[in-house]
């Protein structure tokens, strides 16, 4: 991809790296599309963020943590793994375009002459070059593969900067119940949409697409929220999550036994309320009584392993209306709003755990302490 090359072209360096590209236009200056081998990417787009204060950089402090997560999707799917373009500029020099054959100098495609000279700036995609390099330690063999790179010329830091700012400012993340519902090498995103179609208040009622339900929408849970609910249920919070078959029957039989013990939640399954009503008169409705009832189900399944079943009768003591503000506010409800806050999810674990007895752990205690102190006084006293 990149060579470099003895001939002096219009006032250029002798020496120079030479980049088959395509051409194109934004905001009426030039830019370049070209395809870099991974071994090559270390070497041209370097990084040393301690030798720059933060005014002098082009875009954000490396957060390293990031890193071993994108090297080891590298190098454990080194067949089909995907990387979107990095972006840099290159400054403090002039580069060359010269248009394949000889008929237009308006041709998009063609060679790019960027002296050695030039210095490289990452505007978007620093995590993914460090990244690359760890990984061409571990797979030397992938150094021969490609990344596309957008390179735009740029002779004064500021421009480079303005680019880093425009691009992450106007992008858009997909939603976490997106990448879940795409998220293919993820058994447990699988297992999770496989609930959506085998645990009765799922099917048919969960959004695969958002990560909030709007006050009209027919669904009653979002992919993400069972999906993180599923989590604490069987205690898988680490990155890299194994499914077994036990796991996968636990969490299709504790969801469809909740759902026995929330009258409402049948209802709407037998079509007889809305969704939209459920919302908006019931706690249980809420991402936050999801997330708090899969933490019950990690306690309560560890606690009375054979006898779990029972055990969630204890469900049908609970008043879930939004009106008893005496149960719920300050726990799952902040005046009168149902509030995903995680002090409002510990406090509403807390009040789940008392129906059933279920001891604290040391930092519910506190957080209970502090909940009793601000409302004076709790329905377990």
């Amino acid at each position: 991809m990149a060579g470099s090359t003895v001939k002096e072209i219009n006032g250029l360096e002798s020496f120079n790296y030479t980049f088959p590209a395509v051409r194109g236009i934004q905001g009426g200056r030039e830019y370049y599309i070209c395809m870099c081998p991974l071994k090559l990417v270390p070497r041209l787009f370097l990084y040393n963020e301690s030798e720059l204060p933060s005014e002098m950089r082009a875009q954000r402090t490396l957060n390293r943590a990031r890193i071993p997560e994108i090297t080891n999707y590298i190098v454990n799917n080194p067949r089909d793994y995907v990387f979107s373009s990095i972006t840099a500029s290159i400054i403090d020099v002039d580069a060359k375009f010269i248009p394949l054959g000889t008929d237009s100098k308006e041709g998009k495609v063609g060679m790019l002459l960027i002296p050695l000279t030039a210095r490289f700036i990452i505007n978007d995609g620093q995590h993914r070059r460090a990244a690359i390099e760890e990984a061409l330690k571990v797979k030397p063999e992938l150094g021969n593969e490609t990344i596309s790179v957008v390179l735009y010329i740029d002779t004064r830091l500021k421009r480079s900067q303005q680019i880093f700012s425009d691009l992450n400012r106007h992008a858009i993340r997909p939603t976490r119940s997106i990448g879940i519902l795409y998220d293919h090498r993820d058994p447990f995103a699988q297992m999770t949409l496989n609930l959506t179609q085998t645990v009765p208040i799922f099917n048919g009622l969960t959004d695969l697409e958002k990560t909030s339900v709007s006050n009209r929408s027919t669904k009653l849970f979002t992919l993400s929220s069972i999906y993180q609910a599923t989590e604490e249920l069987l205690g898988k919070k680490t990155k890299v999550k194994t499914v077994t078959k036990e796991d996968e029957t636990i969490a299709r039989e504790y969801w469809s036994e909740v759902t026995k013990h929330i009258p409402e939640w049948e209802q709407v399954i037998r079509h007889e309320t809305k969704s939209s009503d459920l919302r908006n008169n019931y706690i249980h409705s809420h991402g936050v009584a999801l997330h708090a009832l899969g933490i019950l189900g990690f306690n309560l399944i560890n606690t009375y392993p054979t006898t779990w079943r029972e055990e969630l009768a204890h469900l049908q003591e609970i008043d879930w209306s939004r009106s008893n503000e005496a149960l719920w506010e300050g726990r799952a409800l902040l005046n009168g709003r149902v509030s995903k806050a995680q002090l409002q999810l510990s406090l509403t674990v807390i009040l789940l755990k008392g129906f059933f007895g279920l001891p604290l752990s040391p930092q519910e205690e506190k957080n209970e302490e502090r909940y009793q102190r601000q409302w004076n006084g709790g329905i377990f006293d």
